[in-house]
Order: structure tokens, then C-alpha cells, then sequence
């Protein structure tokens, strides 16, 4: 579903959401009437604000790898030399959505142990099918004439790739970090099953505890960096892709 937020709107959530996540004792009345028996409304374990940007840390990590490699793998199939790897590189890309990543969470920990390690696998591996795929569109479905000008004006290989073959996928290859990025900020919630430090302990807390306060707290802080994120590479994306159509324009 497509997310679009006017800028305004989204000033408010960010700055709602920063605020909680500093001074959460601050919004303790809102959370108050779903807690029962005397329960904390606000969960104060550990910081709101360390678990916050340690989860968006792991996703950072674990997306940039998968970019790395994904983009690499496309490069790589997309070339001459590399086209008969295509089989092997998709499969690898596709290891992330045969094996969920509770089970690849369950495979990594006894040889990583509990802990940031296996949780960074299951995103790494999750996120590698869309920006493989999405790269692989991006490069191979440039106009024929901008290549074949490209060739005309004298450009080597690594020319054309780098000024005129990425910057044209780009919008493409972020449309799939994207997603990847969205679905890993979601998924990131069960490293705190293995010991991770990211917000899904506030939401494995409240519900060990039967603590619908801080649950709530929880999913609506994932929930709100998920679309908040989702907005923000939407707006990127649809400003590269205006910034390619002047490129071909001009070509």
C-alpha cells in the first residue's frame, strides 16, 4: 500500500515520536487506562530511546550489507562475463524467503550465540531478494539508445556503469531497499527472542506480563519508523526518478 503523508503531517509524527522515545514518562497518562492491577504504564527496563536506535541500527547494518551484495550480484550477472551466474546468484537471493527468519534465527544462534549476530544474518538474508531483483530490472531494462550513445561517445565498461547505467537504475534499486528496509524494521522485533536489543523486548515484555501499555508502545514505535521510513525513500525514489527522466530527456 502506498504510503504518502503531507510534509506537514509528517513533522508532527517525527516530532511526536521523538519525544516519546526521550521522555516516554511524559505520555504515561495515555498508556495509563490500558494497564490493569497496578502495572507500569511505561516500560523502563531498559531506555526507550537506546532500544530505538539500536533496532534501526541492526536494520542500517543489515541493509547496507544486503545492498552491498545484492547490487554486487547484479553487476556482476549483468556483465558479459558474469551472465552465467544468474542461477547461482538468484538462488543465494532467494536463501532469505525459503528459510523464514525465525528459522534462520534458530540455525545461526548456536553457531553466534545469543545476540545482534543472528538477528543481522535473518535481515541480511531477508533483505537480499527484493534489491537483487529490483537491481536486475534496473539494469537490464535501460533504453537501448542511451547505452548504445554511451558506446558512441568512447565510454570503457566501467564508465558506462558508473555514470550511466547506475544512475539510471538507481530510482529502481531504491525501490527495493525500500521494501527491504520497511519488512526489516518489522522483522528486526524477534531478535529480542535471541537476546537482541531492539523494541520487540518492550513488546515480548508486555505481553509476558499481559501488559497491553507496553505492547502498544512497542508496535506503534516499529509501526510509525516503518511507514515514517517507507514515506521518506518514497519521496527520494520519486525524486531520482524525475532527476532519470530529465537524464533521458537530455540524451
Amino acid at each position: 500500500m502506498k504510503v504518502s503523508l503531507p510534509a506537514i503531517v509528517r513533522l508532527i509524527v517525527l516530532a511526536l515520536l521523538v519525544a516519546f522515545v526521550i521522555s516516554p514518562q511524559s505520555f504515561a497518562g495515555l498508556f495509563e487506562p490500558l494497564t490493569k492491577n497496578g502495572q507500569p504504564p511505561i516500560y523502563t527496563q531498559n531506555s526507550l530511546l537506546d532500544l530505538a536506535l539500536n533496532h534501526l541500527g541492526i536494520v542500517a547494518v543489515a541493509t547496507i550489507a544486503s545492498t552491498i551484495v545484492a547490487v554486487g550480484l547484479a553487476i556482476l550477472v549483468t556483465r558479459p562475463f558474469g551472465a552465467e551466474f544468474l542461477p547461482l546468484s538468484r538462488s543465494l537471493a532467494n536463501i532469505g524467503q525459503t528459510f523464514p527468519p525465525v528459522a534462520v534465527l534458530a540455525i545461526a544462534v548456536p553457531l553466534l550465540g545469543f545476540g545482534t549476530a543472528p538477528t543481522l544474518v535473518a535481515l541480511f538474508l531477508y533483505g537480499l531478494l527484493p534489491i537483487f531483483e529490483n537491481a536486475l530490472t534496473g539494469l537490464t531494462t535501460l533504453p537501448p539508445e542511451v547505452t548504445e550513445a554511451a558506446l558512441g561517445v568512447g565510454m570503457t565498461g566501467s564508465q558506462r556503469l558508473l555514470q550511466v547505467e547506475m544512475p539510471l537504475a538507481l530510482p529502481v534499486i531504491l525501490a527495493g531497499i525500500r521494501l527491504s528496509v520497511v519488512v526489516s524494521v518489522a522483522t528486526a522485533t524477534i531478535g529480542s527472542t535471541v537476546a537482541a536489543h531492539t523494541l520487540g523486548e518492550v513488546i515480548i515484555a508486555g505481553l509476558t506480563t499481559d501488559n497491553t501499555a507496553w505492547v502498544l508502545e512497542g508496535g506503534l514505535i516499529v509501526a510509525v519508523f516503518a511507514v515514517l521510513i517507507y514515506d521518506g525513500l518514497s519521496a527520494l525514489e520519486r525524486l531520482l526518478t524525475a532527476r532519470r527522466g530529465g537524464r533521458l530527456r537530455t540524451s
